[in-house]
């Protein structure tokens, strides 16, 4: 058995727990296909760790050590013929410090557990996550085709629904899930999944403050609070937070120097394609309301300089662009609470969060509500 361990950059600001407790999953697969393999993958802190184990008379073990209980991956290599293999027949999991036994018929789908205090409340929770992904995934198609069909009048609508729609998706399923189960080992999760959905960092706070202190005490518990406590300082209504950081000419620039105009703070990065493509849109509102009490501050999460000033270049983005080429480790990212780009925040003169992440025709339209031509 090999274990290997990869940088997983797309989870930055978790700290790095380290190895912790043992755990053990034994494994019993009747009835299935010839396997060639199982692979296994979870995420520890920063640090994703893949792990593979053969399967001999339908059996296989993988060990390993976690520093708290996370939800892990498996999935099945399947050997068609000499040199075709087929990875499929994926399954999520509650993997924890414990001897645990999984056995399964056929699929994976079918797989029981035992010796995991968290998987039975996890179970549960993605069954009703089932129950709900449909209403959401539909309006989402419509609003994707609403979007390519340039068609505002739905977009505002089926914008307002989706709203609306993650937001319930976030009280009934996993607030009434927490209520119901006060104290399941499976509560950070739980709060991890309704701040995807309900973007009130204060009732997100309530209801992480509803764990037990055990949960809250685990290190992605610690994690989690400050990332909500955060939120909770760069909501819309909130004053910005001022910093300093260089510009292209390694010459300091503070937000607050801009404080009288009205300032869309970018984060993006030259290897980021959704922030290339938005881009133009943001160029479009600033050749607009450039004489107009209105700028652009991008923070760029680039580590090379090079490639930050060619996409500056490229992308004709002429107003004031700052780094300090730490890339996901940027300063005003991890001030502001960044985990993805692009995102961005509009000040208004007085320094006010009047707005977060606007896309698309959107800028342009919250700037002409807010300044006259």
């Amino acid at each position: 058995m090999k274990k290997l361990a990869l940088l997983l950059v797309m989870l930055p600001g978790i700290c790095a727990w380290g190895f912790g407790q043992e755990f053990k999953l034994n494994g019993k697969l009747n009835a299935f296909k010839p396997i060639d393999k199982i692979l296994f993958s979870y995420n520890d802190g920063q640090t994703r760790v893949s792990d593979s184990a053969s399967v001999t008379n339908g059996g296989f073990e993988i060990k390993g050590n976690i520093a708290e209980p996370v939800v892990a991956f498996m999935s099945i290599v399947y050997t068609r013929k000499p040199g075709q293999q087929v990875i499929d027949d994926v399954l999520q999991f509650w993997l924890e410090p414990a001897n645990i036994n999984m056995t399964a018929t056929s699929s994976l789908k079918s797989a029981k557990f035992t010796g995991s205090k968290g998987q039975p409340d996890y179970a549960k929770i993605t069954a009703l996550e089932k129950q709900f992904s449909p209403r959401l995934e539909k309006l989402l198609n419509s609003y994707a085709a609403a979007r390519r069909a340039n068609n505002k009048s739905q977009i505002e609508k089926l914008g307002n629904q989706l709203d609306s729609i993650k937001e319930a998706h976030a009280e009934d399923l996993y607030a009434n899930f927490l209520d119901k189960n006060p104290n399941t080992p499976i509560g950070l999760y739980v709060v991890n999944m309704y701040k995807s959905f309900q973007p009130d960092a204060d009732k997100a706070l309530a209801l992480f403050n509803k764990l037990p202190e055990s949960l809250q005490q685990l290190p992605s518990g610690i994690e989690m609070k400050k990332k909500i406590e955060t939120s909770q300082k760069t909501a819309v209504g909130k004053y910005a937070l001022d910093f300093t950081q260089n510009d292209t000419l390694g010459k300091p620039v503070s937000l607050s120097s801009f404080k009288g105009k009205y300032v869309l703070l970018d984060f993006w990065a030259s290897w980021c394609h959704p922030c290339r493509a938005e881009n133009p849109n943001v160029v479009k509102a600033f050749n607009k309301y450039k004489d107009k009490n209105f700028t652009v501050v991008s923070v760029s999460l680039d580590n090379s300089k090079d490639k930050w000033l060619k996409a500056i270049h490229d992308d004709g983005m002429p107003w004031t662009h700052v780094s300090d080429l730490k890339y996901w480790k940027n300063d005003v990212a991890k001030l502001y609470g960044i985990s993805s780009v692009p995102q961005n925040l509009l000040i208004d003169p007085q320094g006010k969060i009047v707005a977060k992440n606007l896309r698309g025709e959107a800028l342009e339209e919250k700037l002409a509500e807010l300044i006259k031509l």
